[in-house]
């Protein structure tokens, strides 16, 4: 069975000439998205635990299936071991031929090349901060100054004139910072008994 999958970006983008390309390849059943590839994909998903083996899973173009290269070629392998067939067709890639599974090699190919490229980047980056003394990373422990900012912050509330609202104010702080000074407080107290 061969089935289609048709998306854009925006509520007000049509997906007409998609739906069209995809009647005309004969797929017998079109999943149709409208939302940002960056987004979760309801719809993409029924698809594709829809899918069954031998079926093929159609599409105008590649990046209507995945934001980014690692992505789209994730679900071509998992489509891949499920006996699925993948099948682009402004691309002209079609997974159940020599040349399809050739072109995917490839990509797949460069993006572990590109892999390599940034981590050696960032390997370079590491050594050279290093020799210049510099550690990269979280800081490790808490600070001084924090526990005291914290102490303050658990005093300030312990009095209760002021709401966790206006203190979060007041110290210029954000709710999750305030929560995490308390606890703070407290593994501090529990480590001085």
């Amino acid at each position: 069975m061969k089935i289609g999958y048709a998306r854009v970006s925006t509520k007000d983008q049509n997906l007409d000439l998609q739906i069209d390309a995809l009647k005309k390849y004969e797929c017998s059943e079109i999943f149709q998205e409208k939302v940002s590839s960056g987004k979760d994909r309801p719809e993409l998903e029924r698809l594709l635990n829809y899918l069954r083996s031998g079926d093929i899973f159609v599409v105008c173009r590649l990046d209507k299936v995945g934001g980014s290269l690692s992505k789209l070629l994730n679900i071509i392998k998992n489509l891949n071991d499920k006996g699925v067939y993948f099948v682009s067709l402004n691309d002209g890639i079609d997974t159940s031929s020599s040349a399809g599974k050739f072109q995917l090699s490839i990509f797949d190919a460069f993006l572990e090349y590109e892999k390599n490229i940034i981590s050696e980047r960032t390997n370079a980056g590491l050594k050279a901060a290093k020799k210049r003394g510099v550690i990269g990373g979280r800081p490790t422990g808490i600070t001084e100054e924090t526990i005291k900012k914290a102490k303050l912050v658990s005093k300030l509330y312990s009095l209760g004139e002021l709401t966790i609202v206006d203190l979060c104010k007041n110290q210029n702080i954000s709710r999750a910072t305030f929560y995490r000074y308390l606890e703070i407080c407290k593994e501090s107290t529990t480590a001085d008994e």
